[in-house]
């Protein structure tokens, strides 16, 4: 298979017509081999618009939700991150490659080995994977300039909000089947978030939240 042609298929035929245009995201998408994230039975699939399971249950997300909610952060190069659920490593590997480091909080003690043997050997240094229950964020690590759920919520963790710097921006995927909303929200006062509703979408739930939920 030609996984590099099978690359530029994927970015230029799904995922720019989705309306993913920041040139930034797609050279991202170009560097990042997303099939090194997957195992090796399934790496033919690694490009196709589908999620594909990586074990303990769990699936990544399909490439364009990615793409979309990498679009919608826009992190930079001296961005702290937290990510809530690390699954195989990918998504942790997409922002890595923009911000300056990345903390991605797994509750599956598999899925930490497998995020983080993936994000070895694919040389990214600038991740950290903990075993913990990311809907309670790192409050020793916060306040942080992005956060990214990659799983769906029913509503955000008011917790996770509140470990927002003052103009950083969160991104979760709010509500549940049949549809759930990729939401970006933005601090942009000690007390005041923005929420914006960007597209409607379906992925598999992270789970619930132990901590007090914050409603828009």
């Amino acid at each position: 298979m030609d996984f590099e042609q099978a690359r530029f298929n994927m970015v230029e035929q799904q995922i720019r017509t989705w309306e993913v245009l920041d040139q930034d995201v797609l050279d991202t998408l170009m560097v990042v081999k997303r099939e090194y994230f997957v195992a090796e039975a399934h790496r033919s699939l690694a490009f196709g618009d589908i999620e594909i399971p990586i074990g303990s249950g769990q699936v990544m997300l399909t490439p364009v939700i990615e793409a979309k909610a990498l679009q919608a952060l826009a992190p930079k190069h001296a961005d702290s991150v937290l990510e809530v659920g690390a699954g195989s490593g990918y998504m942790a590997a997409l922002l890595a490659s923009r911000a300056e480091w990345v903390r991605s909080v797994e509750i599956d003690p598999a899925l930490v080995r497998l995020a983080a043997d993936n994000l070895a050997r694919n040389g990214v240094e600038n991740v950290i994977v903990e075993e913990g229950d990311g809907m309670l964020g790192l409050p020793d690590r916060a306040p942080f300039d992005l956060i990214m759920l990659s799983g769906g919520v029913r509503e955000i963790p008011r917790g996770l909000l509140e470990q927002l710097k003052v103009g950083g921006r969160l991104f979760a995927f709010v509500g549940s089947a049949p549809v759930m909303i990729g939401t970006l929200v933005t601090r942009r006062a000690e007390n005041a978030w923005d929420s914006e509703k960007l597209f409607d979408t379906l992925v598999p739930m992270l789970r619930e939240p132990q901590a007090s939920q914050f409603r828009f």
